[in-house]
């Protein structure tokens, strides 16, 4: 599967994908292909979205750019990318929404996944490790 980098702008683009995240209903939802990631991490809205009680799950924290500790919770779901439907866990965080989009990280997704990033053709692609 190949996808086109999304621009933000005056030559900002960045390897953010279309994805489902399915819990009692299927969300669409956009995240970011992040190599330097340990885990998934999704906006907890996101999750209530799809039905999920986000703080149900085993609470974890996270320290991102600005040096804040954060919690998140972790839950095992279902994502679909493309035609590939796959069972991992993610993170919901609780205010995300300032970014705009979620995150995938090396375990849940790199592990699923052969990731080719291409800068010049401004794509990414995603061929299924099964």
């Amino acid at each position: 599967m190949k996808f086109k980098y999304t621009r933000y702008g005056q030559g900002i683009f960045r390897p953010v994908i279309p994805i489902e995240v399915i819990g009692r209903q299927a969300v669409p939802y956009e995240v970011l292909v992040d190599s330097g990631a340990d885990i998934s991490i999704f906006d907890a809205e996101i999750g209530t979205l799809a039905g999920i009680d986000v703080q149900a799950g085993e609470p974890s924290t996270l320290v991102g750019a600005t040096g804040v500790e954060e919690i998140f919770y972790l839950h095992t779901v279902d994502l679909l990318i493309g035609d590939v439907k796959f069972r991992t866990t993610v993170g919901f965080l609780p205010n995300m929404t300032r970014n705009g989009y979620g995150v995938v990280g090396q375990r849940g997704f790199f592990d699923k996944f052969i990731v080719k990033f291409d800068l010049l053709k401004e794509e990414v692609e995603l061929k299924n490790r099964t």
